[in-house]
């Protein structure tokens, strides 16, 4: 029991909490003004197209009016990005989480639902637990791991589950069946095209694609260094996805960020360094003197 609870709660610096949290604050708000900003028009089609979500029934949340879908939209963003500097982590943390949940709900409740900010969500839910962290703190927090290995655990169930959702409702003819030369026709670059003239090469990448996905929690065994190579694989693969079907699963790429040491990249504090280099450079060509004129040869 000691050695899960260990497992489940590594201490890890609360930079890298820090740098997660930033992260995940502003990609709410990209997503919000960009990638699904289209929910702030979706309140003009006629109401009886939105079926909430179970979870909508459940709690009961407001139908998304326009009053409703405007204020949502605000206060989400303000809070997001007042999160995003670390200030109040703990109430901006769970009000962003809720508003964001509440967004999710409006998106998914019009006849699609993606499972690419599943592990996004579960990051946004206990990032808030955590409490105060700075970009830079080399102080380890059980509490800082415990939120970053349950979205690690988040980000690998969506690949496992995903594996386990193709078998059982496609069963084995989702591996021998024609998926991915569906969506190379409909939505492939051109590049693609060359793909489906390989005879067996899109069924032979069905099969890698779940082998992969049922794989995926062999990253929790792997060695530092095997692991982080696991987990540029995973980048790879989505880069390959988005470039050839433009499936971009962003928001998951956003919650596997988890696993990598972020807190060691630090742009303000490089381009600070950058700035007081120039500076301090410029003032020194300022300060340096000029050379004597030479003596002239016949005397003053």
């Amino acid at each position: 029991m000691r050695r899960v609870t260990e497992w489940l709660m590594p201490p890890v610096p609360l930079g890298r909490v820090a740098a997660l949290r930033t992260c995940v604050y502003l990609f709410v708000i990209a997503d919000i003004t960009i990638f699904t900003g289209w929910v702030r028009n979706r309140t003009a089609v006629p109401p009886e197209l939105y079926e909430p979500l179970r979870i909508g029934r459940i709690l009961p949340l407001p139908a998304p009016t326009a009053a409703v879908v405007t204020t949502v939209f605000w206060v989400l963003l303000v809070s997001a990005l007042v999160a995003a500097t670390g200030r109040a982590p703990r109430l901006l943390g769970w009000t962003v989480a809720a508003l964001y949940l509440e967004w999710l709900v409006i998106v998914f409740s019009y006849g699609k639902v993606d499972h690419d900010r599943f592990a996004l969500l579960v990051a946004l839910l206990t990032l808030p637990t955590v409490g105060r962290a700075r970009h830079g703190d080399s102080t380890r927090s059980v509490r800082g791991g415990w939120s970053l290995r349950v979205t690690q655990l988040a980000v690998v169930a969506t690949y496992f589950l995903a594996a386990w959702a193709k078998l059982r409702y496609g069963g084995i003819e989702w591996l021998t069946g024609a998926t991915l030369t569906r969506a190379v026709v409909r939505r492939g670059a051109e590049w693609t095209e060359l793909l489906t003239d390989v005879p067996g090469l899109l069924i032979a990448a069905q099969f890698g694609i779940v082998a992969f996905e049922l794989a995926s929690p062999l990253v929790f065994v792997l060695r530092k260094r095997a692991r982080y190579v696991a987990i540029s694989g995973f980048y790879l693969f989505h880069l390959v996805t988005f470039a050839a079907i433009s499936i971009s699963f962003l928001p998951h790429q956003v919650a596997m960020l988890s696993f990598l040491p972020i807190e060691r990249v630090r742009p303000v504090r490089w381009l600070r360094r950058r700035v007081a280099g120039g500076r301090a450079r410029s003032g020194q060509r300022d300060a340096a003197p000029e050379p004597d004129s030479a003596p002239s040869p016949l005397g003053s």
